[in-house]
Order: structure tokens, then C-alpha cells, then sequence
């Protein structure tokens, strides 16, 4: 079923992050970037904090990510684009080659690289999931990039423990102990 992806409580963020966005679809695709940029202002992130860059298509996207990620300069990357199903299989190979190209672009460098990349059988479905009666696929890409980079954040300090994204989990005192006899 279509709709919204979930919320998490997102530490204030800090650092600077990127959006990549695929040109393909540009009219819909600039939907997302607007979605995306919606999500980091309302999350204390001005202008100077996130920049955005434009590749050709969605196919385009993992390496763009691979390369903002390797500069060191963000705290993550959000991928946005749009990729409308046709008459060919054309369209499962580049929307396969970017998830799978994002997530590897993720894994490869240890940075939060969001997966904004509308796949759709209609442009109607996509311009639903561009600001429209399904969401905003670009605005929920920057949340998951913003709760990642908190959550990575927390582990890298030696702080995040299962629960959510950075946030400790309380334990009681009883479990505590427990947990240092165990």
C-alpha cells in the first residue's frame, strides 16, 4: 500500500549535506528537491548547509553520491530522481542500477546516501509521490539521511544502542545489573 513513510524524532542536525537530483522528469524531480530542501530547513538547516547538485538522470546518481560522499565535506547525501515505467525494460535497469548503486555508494564510504528515486508505472503515480496525495518521496529521503547521520553519529561516540535513530535506550536498574553479570 502507497502512502507516507513513517517519522522518527530527529536529533538537531549538524554538518553539511547534499541532494543529488536526476534531470530525467526534471518537473517532478525538482518536486523532490523542494521536499528534500522543506525537510533539512525544517530541521534548523539553512542554505549555506545543504547544496544541490544536477546529474542527467537517476542512472547518474550513485556515482555523483559516491563522489559528494568521498570529498569528506557532508554529513549526507540524499538521491532524488524519477524513473517512469515505458514500453521496454529500460526502466527496471536503470532503477535497479540506482538503488542498487546508492546503497553500494552507502556501504562503500560510511555515509548516510538516502534513496529519494521514484519508481512508477504512471506519471500520475509519480507526481503522487512527489508532493501529492502519497507524500514527498525527496522530503522523506532528507529525513532518513538527517536520522542517519544522528544515529551514526551517536555510535561513532560510543553512545547509540538499539532503540532508534542515536537515542539510548533506558534500561532499569534491574537489567543494568544483569547486564553486568551477563
Amino acid at each position: 500500500m502507497a502512502g507516507a513513510a513513517p517519522r522518527a524524532a530527529i536529533r538537531a542536525s549538524r554538518g553539511r549535506f547534499a541532494v543529488v537530483a536526476g534531470r530525467f522528469n526534471e518537473p517532478i524531480s525538482t518536486r523532490l528537491v523542494e521536499g528534500a530542501l522543506t525537510a533539512f530547513r525544517s530541521h534548523g538547516l539553512g542554505e549555506s548547509s545543504v547544496e544541490v547538485h544536477w546529474v542527467p538522470g537517476s542512472f547518474e546518481l550513485p556515482l555523483a553520491a559516491h563522489a559528494l560522499a568521498r570529498t569528506g565535506r557532508y554529513a549526507g547525501v540524499v538521491c532524488v530522481g524519477v524513473v517512469i515505467r515505458g514500453e521496454t525494460p529500460h526502466w527496471e535497469y536503470v532503477a535497479g542500477a540506482a538503488a542498487h548503486g546508492i546503497g553500494r555508494a552507502a556501504l562503500d564510504t560510511g555515509l548516510p546516501i538516502s534513496f529519494g528515486v521514484i519508481t512508477a508505472l504512471t506519471e500520475e503515480q509519480a507526481w503522487a509521490r512527489a508532493g501529492g496525495a502519497v507524500g514527498n518521496r525527496g522530503e522523506e529521503a532528507a529525513r532518513a539521511t538527517l536520522e542517519m547521520a544522528g544515529w551514526l553519529r551517536g555510535v561513532r561516540a560510543g553512545g547509540a544502542r538499539p532503540g532508534g535513530a542515536g537515542e539510548r535506550v533506558s534500561r532499569s536498574r534491574g537489567a543494568r545489573r544483569r547486564a553486568r553479570k551477563g
